[in-house]
């Protein structure tokens, strides 16, 4: 049977409590294959995998799960947000899985929204706008400008903002902590260096220099959107040009192609790669 996948993100990082409820509400519907959490950003990252049809059932689950568990108000991570289910991709791994990916998108945008939480579409979903011109200012800067929401009620929810969904190609989400001398100047310098618009800009790639204050490290996080055009080594080197990087963190599953030519000379943890995880 056909799997489509779904790479859910939440605003808590911290309550384990939280997260497996979350993740059990998400499980009743589709197949849990992977969850990181980070208490600096404040955040979870779930990986599903589930039957069209089926698979949005599962993200208007979790919507509701996170809605009773995380409050917006007392949020205090590093990670931008608008909602406490704060983005909902579902994913296609090739072009021949785009048109149901889109559907089961589209289904799960109306069932959060359904759920009472209301649901931004972004990406090719909605003429390309992106996350970032959605998170601008947080919740508040959502609320105040005034953008009438795709699915849902007409106002955030008090406590759990909204949720962005969308139908995409793989996202790398890879972290990169550099070496003990660096500051957290040194990070934003290097983050507005290779961002797309930067002067050293990769494709694709967006970028924010952190400080984690409870692992006391310096990193630069960042999205890499077309594996196609540059790899994660590519981003890494990127990031050495400026800086010694300690090691990377893979936030997610990715294609096995975007890690080709991955250096043995700085360690990645990972959770391995989509193919193997889907027995493909």
């Amino acid at each position: 049977m056909t799997r489509l996948v779904a790479v859910p993100n939440v605003s808590e990082g911290r309550d384990e409590d939280a997260l497996d409820a979350i993740g059990a509400a998400f499980g009743a519907h589709a197949e849990v294959l992977h969850r990181s959490a980070d208490p600096d950003h404040h955040r979870a990252v779930f990986f599903l995998a589930g039957a069209p049809g089926e698979l949005h059932r599962a993200l208007a689950a979790g919507a509701v799960e996170a809605a009773a568990r995380i409050d917006l108000t007392r949020h205090d991570g590093l990670h931008p947000r608008v909602g406490a289910l704060d983005v909902a991709p579902v994913v296609y791994l090739d072009d021949a899985q785009r048109g149901a990916a889109i559907a089961e998108a589209l289904l799960a945008a109306d069932a959060i929204g359904a759920a009472g939480i209301p649901v931004f579409l972004y990406g090719e979903l909605a003429g390309g706008r992106t996350r970032a011109e959605l998170r601008k200012g947080g919740p508040e800067g959502l609320a105040a400008r005034g953008t009438p929401p795709d699915y849902g009620p007409g106002a955030l929810h008090p406590t759990a903002g909204a949720t962005l969904v969308s139908a995409r190609a793989p996202l790398i989400a890879l972290n990169f902590e550099l070496a003990p001398v660096a500051t957290l100047e040194d990070a934003r310098a290097i983050a507005a260096a290779i961002r797309e618009s930067g002067p050293d800009g990769l494709p694709g790639v967006r970028a924010l220099g952190l400080r984690l204050d409870r692992r006391d490290v310096v990193q630069v996080s960042t999205n890499i959107e077309d594996h196609r055009a540059v790899t994660a080594a590519g981003v890494l080197d990127a990031v050495r040009r400026h800086r010694a990087v300690a090691r990377a963190e893979l936030v997610a599953p990715a294609p096995a192609a975007a890690l080709a030519g991955w250096p043995e000379d700085v360690e990645m943890r990972m959770p391995g790669a989509i193919e193997a995880l889907l027995g493909r």
